[in-house]
């Protein structure tokens, strides 16, 4: 990416004068206009930095987002400066607003497994349990919420007697969301647009604070994060959003591409930029992205360009079935490794589906290939992790019920399920929580003095280690904590070796310098000196942290990158392959009957867009799924690309025998090299 814009990047960076819409093409250096836009708001046009506000979809991004902004200016103008998520901006509105939406000091954010829990035993006190329903119950949720409907409107918007059960439900599950001082992930985006709509008050003091909204990846916003970012811009509408309809991938999550659309209908003003140089891949790349993406429909069309010449045709190789389709993939790294002197974390292998990375880890492992598979276990979904997690939250919030059944028996206390399960009852009964419960004359009724003794023990404890927290050193009372519990032994009893035990250990370690981290930073940029601020605002950044950090780092290390077309988005490697292009694989069966075929040809789309110098795409003639083989066709999709940039081999196109020879002899060539 060259240091100077060019002329479009230029104008977008410097129209303040109403809202904007740039549609961004993929590789076309929109972080960069973004980044050195709110530098230009900053230096050239006197907006300080507490006044702006630039929001996007992950910590990753954010996190380079301001990394980018910082390299731009000094720390002094960057101070105030709000980059962050969605979510997160969600969670710093209700956390400043705390009283007006009635929530207690240190609320809990309750991850999508302690939100399944709790919709899991609401249900089972009011009918029979079916895992199958708990799913429903709870997509159904956070599509209502995501849609900003509240429970009473649930009801009435209900059109079955299953839906009108769920909506039944979703009113109790937000009544122990409240009990329970939480909210849940879909409520941080809610909470906020339902606040501003119910205290207009309120909403003019947060548009007096941000004077400039900019938002990454619009096209990935669902109706209520629409909602939330029309409602924050201010009278001089001083907006800008950056945007590929082309890359909107994720509608099973609530987003909505037309929200790009909406912007024109919402704000008549609207000015429209398209950036369409691309600056990372080669011209038959991007004429097959134009020639495929040209089969959907488009209110505002583009076209991806190239100043790095034609590049190599693109490739489609069928293999006789999924075996022998990983096999080639393996040989082709193995051979383009060779010939092109380059590294192996320079191929990624891009996939509709986790399973399918299966065989292609056996194959890789088969030559001794080192590999990365991202979409692993999140370093937050670890057991210690959660488990230290769940008594940091339990500290700052002692209703957070969740966390207190996760730690309470974390290490064993001899409190047994009897005991918790007749704490509940009594807690139920009377509108506590757990922990209220605990002190209550009327709970020795309930159970025998030794099992109320030991609960109180635990307590007592908790508040001890509160006041620590809170009174003196933060982090040195959290290594307490850990220390009185023995929760290393623990660790050690529990683990097969000494060497898992060890590396459990250090995760925790971890996790503790993360927070002493963002301890130290909110110290450094926001001069947070009360102790009890400080602390509840470090753990809640962890926790949304827990929530949000679930796609992992790039690694630095050499290794093959195998990774879902999802997952991909917003990378890019020299050379990528594109393994099951089949009917009902990509596009998907599921899609296929759906009707989601413009959905499922944008996420070919942006496979194709990772690429930067080659791009490679395989598929099986049969393939065997659940016991079953059977023949398979060709994706569409492969037939939608421009013939004459596309190299078919196998299934009766194979190369002929003088190039195969010249290939062969240009890798004897590279591999002498290797040794002269």
């Amino acid at each position: 990416m060259p240091q100077n814009l060019n002329p479009q990047q230029l104008a977008a960076l410097k129209y303040i004068d109403g809202p904007l819409l740039v549609l961004a093409g993929a590789g076309s250096g929109k972080t960069s206009v973004i980044t050195r836009k709110i530098a230009y708001l900053i230096e050239d046009c006197g907006i300080a930095a507490r006044n702006i506000a630039a929001v996007t979809f992950t910590n990753k991004a954010a996190r380079e987002m301001k990394a980018r902004v910082s390299s731009l200016i000094n720390k002094e103008q960057a101070r105030g400066l709000t980059v962050s998520t969605f979510h997160n901006l969600g969670l710093t509105i209700i956390r400043t607003e705390i009283k007006t939406l009635g929530f207690r000091p240190g609320f809990s954010i309750l991850d999508q497994e302690d939100c399944r829990k709790l919709i899991k035993e609401l249900l089972v006190r009011h009918t029979e349990l079916d895992e199958k329903l708990i799913d429903t119950a709870q997509s159904t949720i956070s599509n209502w919420k995501n849609s900003l409907l509240e429970p009473g409107q649930a009801v009435g918007a209900a059109d079955s007697t299953g839906e009108q059960g769920i909506a039944m439900l979703y009113e109790r599950y937000q009544r122990a969301l409240k009990a329970y001082n939480a909210v849940d992930f879909d409520d941080l985006i809610m909470t906020p647009v339902l606040l501003f709509r119910q205290h207009p008050e309120v909403l003019a003091k947060w548009k007096r604070r941000i004077r400039y909204l900019l938002v990454d990846e619009y096209q990935d916003t669902n109706l209520a994060q629409y909602e939330l970012v029309k409602t924050l811009v201010n009278e001089n509408q001083a907006l800008t959003v950056v945007g590929d309809d082309d890359q909107s991938i994720y509608a099973w999550r609530g987003a909505r591409p037309e929200n790009l659309m909406q912007l024109q209908k919402d704000f008549p003003s609207l000015n429209i930029i398209k950036l369409e140089q691309n600056y990372r891949s080669t011209g038959r790349i991007l004429k097959a992205a134009n020639t495929l993406i040209d089969n959907n429909p488009h209110l505002i069309s583009k076209a991806l360009w190239s100043e790095l010449g034609p590049g190599d045709p693109l490739r489609f190789i069928s293999s006789e079935n999924e075996e022998t389709e990983s096999e080639r993939v393996v040989n082709e790294i193995i051979d383009m490794r060779l010939r092109r002197r380059c590294k192996y974390s320079d191929f990624a292998v891009l996939y509709r589906g986790n399973y399918q990375a299966k065989l292609l880890e056996i194959k890789l492992q088969t030559q001794n290939i080192p590999y990365e598979i991202t979409g692993g276990q999140s370093f937050y979904a670890k057991t210690e992790i959660k488990d230290v997690m769940a008594y940091l939250r339990l500290i700052i919030n002692p209703s957070d019920d969740n966390a207190l059944l996760r730690i309470i028996n974390t290490p064993r206390r001899q409190i047994g399920p009897t005991t918790l399960e007749k704490l509940g009852e009594y807690a139920n009964q009377r509108s506590l929580s757990l922990y209220d419960a605990i002190d209550e004359v009327g709970l020795t009724a309930s159970m025998p003095a030794n099992n109320l003794e030991r609960l109180k023990r635990f307590k007592h404890w908790i508040q001890r280690v509160n006041r620590n927290i809170y009174d003196s050193d933060p982090m040195a009372s959290v290594n307490e904590m850990l220390d009185d519990a023995d929760y290393k032994g623990w660790l050690q009893q529990n683990a097969s070796n000494d060497h898992v035990a060890q590396k459990r250990w250090e995760n925790v370690q971890f996790l503790l310098a993360q927070l002493a981290q963002v301890l130290k930073r909110d110290e450094d940029e926001n001069g947070l000196e009360n102790g009890d601020s400080r602390i509840e605002n470090a753990i809640a950044k962890l926790i949304l942290r827990d929530l949000l950090d679930r796609e992992k780092e790039e690694s630095a290390d050499d290794k093959v990158q195998l990774m879902t077309l999802h997952a991909a988005k917003g990378l890019e490697f020299l050379h990528v392959f594109m393994v099951g292009m089949e009917e009902n694989i990509l596009p998907h069966k599921n899609s296929v009957e759906g009707g989601q075929i413009e959905e499922e040809r944008r996420l070919a789309y942006v496979g194709i867009t990772r690429a930067q110098r080659t791009l490679t795409m395989t598929c099986a003639r049969q393939r065997t799924q659940f016991g079953d083989t059977s023949a398979t066709t060709s994706s569409r999709f492969v037939d939608e690309l421009p013939e004459a940039d596309l190299i078919r081999i196998g299934n009766g196109a194979e190369i002929s025998p003088e190039e195969n020879k010249a290939k062969g002899q240009e890798s004897l060539d590279a591999l002498k090299s290797l040794f002269g």
